[in-house]
């Protein structure tokens, strides 16, 4: 292995580094970006359904983009998020579930954006309602910590933020459609490696250890002095169109990778992984997408696998172009034109 092969922990070919050469090459982190969490939770799950449905079965390729890979590692080495912008079906929020299932670093924790959304809500949830309910039915005694804890949830980034022995995998869907605050409030939050929760800091005086529960299904974790600080700070993946500025101080603090769209021998690799046997009429059916891909109402990368399933079916009328080149322009509809505001 050439040093610059040692370099790279990420290869973008779907093999998955062995886990005890991964954890023997582990760079650490720089000073400025280490955290003194812990200590450290148990690894997360190792199973991810949304992994597997995104990406399908493990294929083997080595037709990779240098760039992406190069900025992968960077981003692991430096423990800095990375900002990916491209067209929608150009594999940005399946990158995340790649470097996940390729490293071994488990499930995928995603927060999915909308102008709703608030930073608290990436970070934890706090159920007072219920915890006075709760109090209620049992003596006037006062909360104990275990009570508040039932009514505490960590969020995708909360959860990120725990102390791991290994990056947990951030997906932070379509940032472009957040709030205009949003971005800068993140910045401080990933400069800090952690945060407070400020309802648990007040009760640490009679429950200094609480456990609440993770965006994990199923798992809890335990919060000391109410503070959420990581030991290894997580790989965050942020995804955005193009069109949405954001403030130089937070794109200072990322890496920016725009993603470039998916060639035929991509595109190849992706059917492949989802169909284990060879797909009927998938090589013109990716031609007749490539066609489109330049348009304005193209066809996004879900729509081209929906026609390869179809062609594969055993009731669709294969042999019969015309009705099949029907289908296809049922499915691949052309969108009205946006109306000028």
């Amino acid at each position: 292995m050439t040093d610059y092969e040692n370099w790279r922990l990420y290869t973008g070919t779907s093999r998955i580094l062995d886990p005890e050469e991964r954890d023997r090459r582990w760079p650490p982190a720089p000073r400025w970006r280490t955290f003194a969490g812990g200590p450290d939770e148990p690894p997360p799950p190792d199973d991810d359904p949304d992994g597997e449905r995104r990406l399908g079965r493990q294929v083997i390729s080595d037709n990779t983009d240098e760039r992406i890979v190069d900025l992968v590692n960077v981003a692991l080495r430096l423990r800095r998020p990375l900002l990916v912008v491209g067209r929608p079906g150009s594999g940005r929020s399946s990158l995340a579930y790649r470097i996940a299932r390729e490293l071994g670093l488990g499930r995928v924790l995603r927060w999915p954006l909308s102008t709703q959304s608030s930073l608290r809500a990436g970070l934890y949830d706090f159920d007072a309602i219920g915890l006075v309910r709760a109090a209620n039915r049992r003596s006037s005694d006062g909360p104990a910590g275990a009570d508040i804890g039932d009514h505490v949830r960590l969020g995708p980034v909360g959860t990120a933020l725990l102390p791991y022995r290994l990056p947990r995998v951030l997906l932070i869907d379509e940032l472009d459609q957040s709030d205009i605050e949003l971005p800068q409030q993140l910045r401080a939050i990933f400069e800090d490696g952690g945060f407070d929760i400020p309802e648990l800091v007040r009760a640490a005086g009679y429950a200094p250890e609480v456990t609440v529960h993770t965006a994990d299904p199923g798992r809890t974790a335990v919060v000391r002095s109410g503070q959420v600080t990581c030991h290894e700070f997580p790989l965050i993946v942020m995804t955005c169109a193009e069109e949405r500025d954001f403030p130089l101080a937070f794109l200072r603090h990322c890496l920016r990778l725009r993603m470039p769209e998916a060639d035929r021998a991509s595109l190849g690799d992706m059917i492949a992984a989802h169909f284990p046997d060879d797909a009927q009429g998938s090589t013109e059916i990716v031609e007749a997408y490539l066609r489109r891909r330049g348009d304005w109402d193209a066809p996004a990368i879900d729509q081209l696998l929906d026609a390869v399933h179809l062609r594969a079916s055993d009731d669709v009328p294969a042999g019969h172009q015309p009705e099949w080149e029907r289908i296809i322009e049922a499915l691949w509809h052309r969108l009205p034109p946006a109306e000028p505001q």
